[in-house]
């Protein structure tokens, strides 16, 4: 076959690509920092001759302790142009969690954001590692006046991209693992199912270090939009940079979508907004309230194993016909395989797929590009969520008749009360759906008659009076006695970096107050 036939694919092309096309345009805003096409791709092209001079190798680990900043959208161009691996560190892990990580990874350099100068200077004295951290001129310095040709390398597009770490709740985290191929086709989907463009502006809310910002990292440069970058997370000023115009698109969980709608600034916008939500299940009575506010919701679904979503709920228009309550219940649903992921499958035990009645559950596995090559240095790990050269996702799920997979909990969230199962996202549901409640969380904790029994944590709305005896009334209308929560618990849900709800804190919680 003629060599003309096949170049490897990699996300660092596609800079390459709108750097071209789009010179120009504004590539990067990032506080007083304002980057052209021409300009951001300049500055990467002389961040891989840095790595180059420093004795970056291919192969080699650079970490990331980064916030959502023209640093890290610099990082996900360089290092792989370079053929090195990028190991991005969740910013909110303690010390000892990052020094794992960056020891486990086998890092040499480590570059960080002003923001974390002191854990990374603290990083760096621990383990050996060389540090190089924006602000006071040291990043800067470090890139060379001028590109070297020399900095670039030919990559096998299977080769290792990136170590991405899970959030290691239930033990240490354990290394995931992309690749070259995964992260661009990853990025060309997120590209096409969030309708990108050059127009496009997409606000940073969402972590860059989580999933490699589900790879709109390099997505929204492929499209030659612009990437707003916010350095942490502020409803107000959201809601500023949003009604400022210019803004288009963002992602973020439903945690961080509920602080936007419940901000005192929120107000239906002049211009509506393409949103993709994920990490957790949306409530139907969330998407209610966002609607009329101005955004267009999109429900995706994945894990950090599949380079963020795997799967999106793909919107029929005939659906729109439909009355509300069904619009959200469907819009609440996690969809079908995204345009480069094989189809999603829902499995018994024994790995046989579950009717598709909406009714029988079973774990969700998934296969294809936009999964990962393994755990790193764990085989052991990978083994035990592969099935029939499937991924098991952990998700418990229904799949609906016309394709369409919706989660039903996660399987270690799973409560069994009597001998019966009580799947917490039907009664969080439930619970969302009282218009005196924010969010909540559902969990199950021990009893010595029943095994175990459901308790929820739930935030009220602002200045609500509602009580829990209204709120059992309410579910006991809505659900089955045995699933009404006996015990419930006003509280702020404690959430992780990326808007998730750390139901381990809620049951260290209910652990010590039992």
């Amino acid at each position: 076959m003629a060599d003309f036939t096949f170049a490897p694919l990699t996300p660092s092309s596609l800079l390459q690509r709108s750097a071209q096309a789009f010179a120009d345009r504004l590539a990067v805003v990032d506080g007083g920092v304002r980057l052209t096409y021409a300009e951001f791709a300049d500055r990467c092209r002389r961040l891989t001759s840095a790595l180059a001079a420093s004795g970056v190798q291919r192969g080699d680990r650079v970490a990331a302790l980064c916030t959502n900043s023209h640093v890290m959208l610099e990082l996900h161009q360089a290092v792989p142009a370079r053929g090195a691996v990028l190991v991005p560190i969740n910013t909110r892990l303690s010390i000892p969690e990052m020094e794992y990580i960056v020891g486990h990874s086998g890092a040499r350099i480590l570059v960080a954001t002003s923001e974390f100068r002191r854990q990374a200077e603290e990083l760096g004295s621990r383990g050996g590692v060389e540090v190089v951290i924006e602000g006071r001129d040291e990043y800067e310095a470090w890139l060379p006046a001028e590109a070297s040709p020399d900095g670039h390398v030919t990559v096998d597009e299977r080769d290792l991209l990136a170590i991405n770490y899970t959030s290691g709740t239930t033990g240490r985290p354990k290394g995931v693992m992309y690749h070259h191929r995964g992260a661009y086709l990853q990025a060309v989907a997120m590209a096409y199912h969030a309708r990108l463009a050059p127009s496009t502006g997409y606000l940073w809310t969402l972590p860059m270090f989580h999933c490699n910002g589900w790879c709109f990292t390099w997505a929204v440069g492929a499209a030659g939009g612009t990437h707003v970058c916010l350095r942490r997370i502020d409803s107000a000023e959201i809601w500023r940079l949003l009604r400022a115009g210019g803004v288009t698109h963002f992602s973020a969980a439903p945690t961080v979508l509920t602080m936007i709608a419940e901000d005192p600034a929120a107000q239906p916008l002049a211009e509506r907004v393409h949103v993709d939500t994920g990490g957790a299940p949306p409530s139907p009575a969330l998407l209610s309230r966002l609607t009329p506010l101005g955004f267009d919701v999109t429900h995706l679904y994945g894990l950090t194993e599949t380079y963020g979503p795997v799967a999106v709920n793909v919107w029929q228009p005939e659906w729109d016909e439909l009355p509300p309550d069904e619009v959200a219940r469907l819009r609440a649903r996690q969809g079908i395989a995204n345009i480069i992921a094989c189809p999603l499958r829902v499995v018994d035990l024994s790995g046989v797929d579950v009717p598709p009645d909406g009714e029988t559950i079973g774990e969700i596995a998934v296969r294809g590009n936009d999964v990962m090559l393994g755990y790193y240095n764990d085989d052991e790990a990978t083994a035990a969520v592969t099935i029939d050269r499937h991924l098991l996702t952990g998700d418990l799920g229904v799949m609906h008749a016309d394709g369409y997979v919706e989660i039903r909990d996660r399987a270690k969230d799973v409560i069994i009360s009597g001998g019966e199962n009580i799947a917490s996202v039907e009664v969080e549901k439930a619970i969302d759906s009282h218009p005196e409640v924010v969010e909540s969380a559902v969990i199950g904790v021990a009893d010595e008659k029943w095994g175990e029994v459901p308790v929820a944590y739930i935030t009220p709305r602002d200045g609500s009076t509602v009580t829990v005896e209204e709120l059992k009334g309410f579910l006991r209308e809505r659900l089955a006695g045995f699933k009404v929560p006996r015990t419930m618990v006003f509280a702020e849900l404690p959430k992780t970096s990326t808007g998730k709800i750390q139901k381990n804190v809620l049951r260290a919680h209910a652990r010590d107050q039992a």
